[in-house]
């Protein structure tokens, strides 16, 4: 049978999707892309956000109007079913099976049953079987499950539950099995990638893992995204500092900078604290890149807390940025806060730190003209008239990328080349190859 698959959400739920493509490749079904092809369609599905719920409750209705033509299965999973799976499946009888997180183990005999097959070759998931979906260049490697850190405006910990790091071996194996793969960039990743190893270990152990897959040969680039303020560790910086496979990168999710939002937000770090780390990192690491996530419009969040916030990422100056505006989650303490922020001010504030954003990114980008960097070539433009590749500052399906004046030269995909940038527009690079 052909199997269809969509992923949505986050590079974590990438990973278990790949996966499950690895468990139905090995049990012999053929992979499509195309759903008009597929007789079995799945979905894994994202409930982090409100906008997240409503992109995957579309994709199964556009999906089940499939099953008027080949589609014989619908199948959906993911964190959307953890949550409201019973809700999902009196709302939604087109969907033949859901599949909840929790229920992944014994997914194998789950499908068996639904489709009516009897030969059970199967039983858990495993991560070499994974069927890497990012290209032949790039992968995720996820190093633990979970959420402990109870920020109360996240769903995490009660989709996922509770901080779960793998074991240190596991993972390596997992990276070699990718190196062999001709995987030249690795991405690592978790919930919070900073506090891995402390469940398992008794102290964090990132630098410990890093330092690791930096000896593993076949990657060129190791970064590592999403690590909380508090978990940076000195050490850390200087793995990060002293390795040259490890992008001088850190994504750094500080949400806000008002003190007293933070504590209503249920964050360990504080005002100064944040600070003096961004501080000491870029001190440490020439040229390094960081990046951060803020939440805007959170409840009691006054004009003088985002006026608070405003002047700090004007004053930070971050490489990088990415923002939302705060939306109440079922279950979660911040939806029972008092002095909830009309979504029109919500808006408005996001417009406002955005648009200081891209002025900030086109600074940065005036200042980049004329320098060279080594760029990961990974497709072309439409027209043919651009190569189109990443530096370490850029992270795949996040950052800008840099589009690279071509004649029609497509050997150079899948290769690191050297490029002097020439111009820059909004978030992005163009540049020429250096010969």
């Amino acid at each position: 049978m052909k199997v269809g698959f969509i992923s949505l959400g986050c590079s974590k739920n990438l990973v278990d999707t790949e996966m499950i493509i690895g468990l139905f490749k090995k049990n012999k079904f053929e992979i499509v892309n195309n759903p008009k092809e597929a007789q079995i369609i799945v979905i894994n599905t994202c409930g982090f956000i409100e906008p997240a719920k409503e992109e995957a409750i579309n994709t199964i209705l556009e999906m089940s109007e499939y099953k008027k033509l080949k589609c014989k299965y619908l199948i959906v999973m993911g964190c959307l079913v953890q949550r409201y799976k019973k809700e999902l499946e009196k709302a939604l009888p087109e969907v033949d099976l859901f599949l909840s997180i929790d229920e992944y183990e014994d997914i194998w005999d789950k499908i068996i049953n639904t489709i009516k097959q009897e030969e059970k070759s199967y039983k858990t998931l495993d991560f070499l079987d994974r069927e890497i979906s990012t290209g032949k260049n790039m992968a995720y490697l996820k190093i633990a499950e979970g959420c402990s850190n109870r920020c109360t405006y996240c769903a995490i910990p009660y989709i996922r539950g509770p901080y779960v790091s793998r074991k240190m071996e596991d993972i390596l194996k997992e990276a070699k099995d990718l190196a062999k793969k001709g995987i030249k960039e690795l991405v690592v990743i978790a919930q919070d990638t900073g506090r891995y190893g402390i469940d398992l270990y008794g102290k964090p152990q990132l630098d410990i893992l890093l330092s690791k897959l930096c000896k593993i040969d076949g990657f060129e680039w190791i970064r590592f995204l999403y690590t909380y303020p508090e978990t940076i560790t000195d050490n850390l910086i200087q793995v990060v500092k002293n390795n040259n496979k490890i992008c001088k990168y850190f994504d750094i999710p500080i949400q806000h900078i008002s003190n007293p939002i933070l504590k209503k937000m249920n964050r360990k770090s504080n005002e100064e604290e944040i600070t003096n780390l961004i501080k000491k990192i870029r001190n440490e690491i020439p040229n390094v890149i960081i990046r951060t996530s803020l939440i805007v419009g959170f409840p009691g969040e006054t004009e003088d807390d985002f006026r608070k916030l405003y002047s700090f990422v004007k004053n930070i100056k971050f490489d990088r940025m990415g923002t939302f505006m705060y939306s109440k989650e079922d279950g979660t303490p911040a939806e029972r806060l008092q002095n909830q922020i009309h979504g029109n001010t919500k808006k408005s504030r996001y417009n406002k730190i955005m648009s200081l954003q891209k002025q900030i990114s086109e600074s940065l980008g005036k200042e980049k003209v004329g320098k060279t960097y080594k760029v990961l070539v990974e497709n072309m433009s439409f027209d043919k008239k651009y190569l189109i590749g990443r530096t370490y500052m850029d992270v795949p399906d996040e950052d800008g990328v840099v589009y690279i004046k071509n004649s029609c030269n497509d050997s150079l995909i899948g290769q690191f080349v050297n490029v002097k940038i020439t111009d820059y527009k909004d978030y992005d690079l163009i540049g020429e190859v250096q010969k």
